[in-house]
């Protein structure tokens, strides 16, 4: 680290001052309180303090913070000509200070108090960058020396409690993230419903859900017609899954070797996915965009309810006879028995 200033009070409205101010390698501030015995029951936030009034300052602050310091410290050393041999870089305006929420704290101390100690182990859990250093001297002669231990994270631990924080805070903001996405799909599902009810008679005992798609039956068990949002796309698809992969890719080649008669009654191209390395099979259309986004959902909604009337349309009489089909079949194997 490079010390840009000592007792640092260039806080506005307040007297309050910084033990050191410092930057590290990659540009953050560091701020260093010091406690000469006891670190006292408020040095936790105090040191807050201090990293939201220093998270303020701007590249031109910090050289002009660190010149003043320089001149005090003898004449004649050029602030930008340190900074960028400091942080190896070429040119001074090519280099990055304090950018973002990078401030660290560092707490130096002989003893850390308890409260203190639990304090900062839970700020951690929320990717706040704090280091405590427990220091303690010792006499040799005329010499003085200084035992200097890392106790919170312990070098040990610091890897793995900055990575199990930052899963933490990961599932966190992934919890929110979801709730906010399935009131999102419920908002969606529930005003397409809306629209869709006069024209598609079959979703209207289905309700809004959470889920990125709303199933309705077709009249063949286990191929359903479905209605799918995602982020990038809004789909209607016809999905085919009776649980058994051979007789699911027999009734998709059977659709598709009608496949000009249902495009020409639905008036546009489908997507033909017999999936191969799967299960299932999937007949399909869809439309790139947002179905959340408020621009978008309306031109989304009224492609997908479009597309399910003519989907349902060239889709009725294939099916139609796919389920003769099937109920023969099954009448055969029972009589076989």
């Amino acid at each position: 680290m490079l010390i840009i200033q000592k007792e640092f009070a260039g806080f506005s409205d307040t007297n309050e001052r910084l033990d050191l101010l410092a930057i590290d390698k990659q540009g953050a501030l560091v701020l260093i309180e010091n406690k000469l015995d006891d670190t006292g029951r408020d040095v936790t936030w105090q040191a807050l303090k201090y990293a939201s009034y220093c998270s303020s300052l701007s590249k031109e602050n910090i050289r002009s913070i660190f010149q003043e310091y320089l001149d005090r410290k003898g004449p004649g050393e050029d602030a930008k000509k340190v900074l960028v041999e400091f942080l190896d870089a070429d040119d001074y305006e090519e280099i990055a200070l304090n950018k973002g929420l990078t401030q660290r704290i560092i707490l130096i101390a002989a003893n850390f108090r308890k409260e203190v100690t639990s304090t900062i182990l839970w700020l951690l859990n929320f990717r706040m960058r704090i280091q405590c250093f427990r220091v303690t001297p010792w006499r040799s002669g005329d010499e003085v020396f200084l035992d200097v231990d890392q106790i919170i994270p312990t070098k040990d631990a610091e890897a793995y409690m900055i990575g199990l924080a930052a899963k933490s805070l990961d599932e966190v903001e992934a919890a929110a993230e979801e709730k906010n996405r399935n009131r999102e799909r419920r908002k969606f599902w529930a005003e397409l419903l809306e629209l869709a009810g006069p024209k598609i008679t079959r979703y209207a005992n289905i309700s809004p859900s959470t889920t990125s798609d709303l199933v309705a039956g077709s009249g063949v068990r286990g191929v359903p017609f479905k209605f799918v949002a995602s982020r990038s796309y809004g789909r209607v698809e016809l999905y085919i899954d009776r649980g058994d992969k051979e007789e699911n890719k027999e009734i998709f080649n059977e659709l598709q070797s009608q496949r000009s008669s249902i495009e020409a009654i639905f008036k546009g191209p489908l997507t033909w996915e017999r999936l191969d390395d799967r299960r299932a099979s999937r007949i399909k259309t869809e439309l790139a965009g947002d179905p959340f986004d408020d621009a978008q959902r309306q031109a989304l909604m009224s492609f997908m309810i479009d597309a399910m009337v003519r989907f349902e349309n060239a889709l009725k009489e294939p099916l139609a006879r796919i389920q003769v089909r099937l109920r023969a079949k099954s009448a055969d194997e029972e009589l076989s028995q």
